[in-house]
């Protein structure tokens, strides 16, 4: 492995995917490592660091409710994320 987990390369976290996948008895093989991180940038900057991680937990409890794909819900989130706070927030 890298000497650094900042610097993965793509296969580092192709293998950790598969490795984590396998510790938790899920499959995962149609998890778009670049959609979620995609995701977890656009989130991270668009609305709050912290919101990155949470977003992708979210993501995948939905993705897992069966309430779409992981990049369809990843879209939906980081669209979200782009009309965030101006548009974005709950009105009540």
């Amino acid at each position: 492995m890298n000497d650094s987990p900042a610097q993965a390369t793509p296969g580092e976290l192709d293998e950790w995917v598969a490795a984590l996948a396998a510790e938790l008895g899920i499959d995962a093989s149609g998890v778009s490592i670049g959609e979620v991180l995609d995701l977890t940038r656009e989130v991270a900057h668009g609305v709050a660091r912290p919101a990155g991680p949470l977003s992708t937990l979210l993501v995948g409890l939905a993705a897992g409710a069966g309430k779409g794909s992981i990049d369809e819900l990843s879209a939906k989130a980081a669209a979200l994320a782009a009309r965030w706070p101006e548009q974005g927030r709950p009105r009540g």
